[in-house]
């Protein structure tokens, strides 16, 4: 059975690569980004699984994912992931990924997992997958009341504040306003800005 994995933290991979390899007829390719995925699916023959670690260089969310499923159709692609949630690891199943792996599973089990998805199953832990995801409130709502965010809102979509104004029932004046104190407690230079350091932050 032939194994891709991709993982850019070395000691994580090659952990994992041991596991596997500890089984008999086990073969394990190894890599630490996407670019290097890319390469050893044109340099080796079709692979049995491949694993991808959500956080590694290239991914970009679950974009990388979509790209390797699409390129070794209809060979089954799994996530593996120490940080990714609970919702991310559902999208990454909707979206036709053979599984999801954190990797705090246990070595037996992941073996039995990466066996089970090669065979053409869906594989995600029951445990993982039915834990409660604990709501964490965003650092920047702290400092922002609702009315400001509803404008920030609006920052982050491009609209004008007359645009804004009629959106959430309010003068053009106050507004601007709002915009002003907006770009105080965000340290913004503009209003630009500031729906530039909402949308990093995640906010919107």
């Amino acid at each position: 059975m032939r194994i891709l994995l991709a993982d850019d933290h070395e000691l994580v991979r090659e952990t994992i690569a041991a596991f596997i390899e500890n089984e008999d007829g086990f073969t394990v390719v190894q890599s630490s980004d996407l670019t290097g995925v890319e390469k050893a699916l044109v340099a080796h023959d079709p692979f049995d699984l491949v694993l991808l670690d959500y956080e590694m260089p290239g991914m970009n969310g679950l974009n990388g994912l979509q790209k390797i499923m699409d390129a070794v159709r209809p060979r089954p692609v799994a996530l593996i992931s120490g940080s990714a949630s609970k919702s991310i690891a559902e999208e990454a199943l909707e979206m036709g990924a053979a599984g999801f792996l954190p990797k705090t599973v246990a070595a037996k089990s992941l073996v039995n997992a990466i066996r089970f998805m090669a065979m053409g199953e869906k594989y995600a832990p029951i445990d993982f997958m039915t834990q409660e995801e604990e709501e964490t409130a965003h650092p920047l709502k702290d400092v922002l009341t609702e009315r400001e965010l509803q404008v920030l809102s609006g920052l982050t979509r491009g609209l004008a504040n007359k645009e804004i104004a009629r959106e959430i029932d309010l003068q053009e004046v106050t507004i601007k306003l709002h915009v002003k104190t907006l770009c105080r407690k965000l340290e913004a230079k503009n209003r630009t800005h500031a729906a530039m350091i909402a949308k990093e932050a995640g906010l919107f």
